[in-house]
């Protein structure tokens, strides 16, 4: 294995004849953790032809991703139970991304592989799939003004994000614009690259958003006393495992057809759209086992955790500043928007609060089924939220240009990552 240890000799073809090699494993976490010796030597032992292996177990052992996960998980599953034993809102999401965001903002090397995240995903997206019952779609058939006023109310929200960012961040257009519309972070981010915007300042915001959003509405609901009696329940409370199988494998295939066709955030929505469709239709396979959806909350809390590297707040102090106060003014004055709009609608003031909250699909609806305060609602408001912003951002954004003299950029639509958090 000597010979294998990379030298300062060696040359760029090398190098590049060597990534080529590289196996799969090792490829999947480039931006976070660059290969390091070990993951050299992985990659520089030839496969025979029909060799379908990955790696030996020995050497998959000493990869340095799998070790910064497993920190990750030793830090978060104790932080979830004392937060469990506290009794705090979310403890399984909010426990593990407060110690994972001190740990890895510390320096600790931590990392959250993107199949975890994307099962933690596909687990809250097929949990919330089960509430649509054919009279629940119905009653959203019959709120689809108020899903529109909260689409709207989204866009406004944005632009008071961004006019914040740019006046007193001094951030440029495509920055600001990107940073402050609340929808898909990833997809912002490569919406806000192709207009020439700065895609780590648009990312560093987006996640404190996040943050702040994640931990302030659900402490702010337990510390008011808010719970509700929600008339939307599973229709499948047992647990079949011969469904289970069934639900599993038709949520996961609307996953990765919903990712081949570059779909914003595929592991939400597609198992969300599929296990909709199935209980809409009177399927009704099995309910989750809580265990699948407390580990999709671990996954969660670690892959939001993770994301604040160590000098996070130092690269750019007055944009992730101007984001902090003008997230903390937002969350009031939204919930001051969503408690009129649901007495407006006759909705619970308290669910349309949580519908338009400036948070993630997946984190929202979560809080909504944890404090039973209308699941179909929440997850509605937020998916309408997002899809349009995804589709329509871009365009949103060349018509403001176009009329104050901004610049933008027409180009391709780009990948999604399959890692988006809204």
């Amino acid at each position: 294995m000597r010979g294998l240890r990379p030298t300062r000799h060696r040359t760029r073809r090398a190098e590049r004849r060597r990534a080529r090699r590289q196996p799969i494993y090792c490829r999947a976490f480039p931006p976070i953790l660059p290969p390091n010796d070990a993951c050299r030597r992985i990659a520089g032992a030839r496969r025979a032809p029909g060799d379908v292996s990955l790696v030996r177990l020995s050497d998959r052992l000493r990869s340095p991703a799998l070790w910064a996960f497993a920190r990750a998980l030793a830090i978060a599953v104790p932080a979830g139970a004392l937060c469990a034993a506290l009794k705090t809102p979310l403890p399984w999401m909010i426990g593990p991304l407060v110690a994972c965001a001190i740990a890895s903002g510390s320096g600790m090397r931590l990392l959250c592989p993107a199949p975890v995240r994307c099962a933690g995903l596909w687990a809250i997206g097929t949990a919330l799939g089960l509430f649509f019952t054919p009279a629940v779609l119905l009653r959203m058939a019959q709120q689809a003004p108020a899903i529109v006023a909260g689409v709207v109310w989204s866009i406004l929200l944005g632009l008071a994000f961004a006019w914040a960012l740019r006046r007193f961040a001094q951030l440029d257009p495509p920055t600001a614009f990107f940073a402050g519309a609340i929808g898909g972070a990833s997809e912002m981010a490569l919406q806000g690259e192709r207009n020439g915007g700065t895609v780590e300042t648009i990312a560093a915001v987006h996640s404190l958003r996040i943050l702040l959003v994640v931990i302030a509405v659900p402490f702010a609901f337990k510390w008011l006393g808010v719970r509700g009696t929600d008339v939307y329940e599973h229709v499948a409370r047992r647990i079949d495992y011969d469904g289970l199988a069934v639900l599993i494998a038709a949520t996961v295939g609307g996953a990765l057809v919903l990712r081949w066709a570059r779909s914003p955030n595929p592991w939400v929505l597609g198992p969300l759209l599929v296990s909709i469709v199935l209980t809409g239709a009177g399927l009704w396979f099995s309910a989750l086992p809580p265990w699948m959806i407390t580990t999709g909350q671990v996954f969660i809390g670690i892959s939001l955790g993770t994301r604040f590297r160590p000098g996070f707040f130092r690269r750019a102090p007055r944009p992730l500043g101007v984001a902090l106060v003008s997230t903390l003014v937002g969350i009031p004055v939204t919930a001051a928007f969503g408690w009129g709009l649901g007495a407006l609608t006759g909705v619970a003031p308290a669910t349309m609060v949580l519908a338009t909250a400036p948070g993630g699909i997946a984190e929202m609806s979560l809080t909504a089924k944890m404090l039973a305060l209308g699941v179909p609602v929440v997850t509605v408001f937020h998916v309408a939220r997002v899809v349009f912003l995804v589709l329509a951002g871009n365009l949103v954004y060349r018509l403001i240009a176009a009329r104050v003299g901004w610049p933008h950029v027409h180009a391709r639509r780009a990948p999604v990552r399959a890692g988006d958090d809204d």
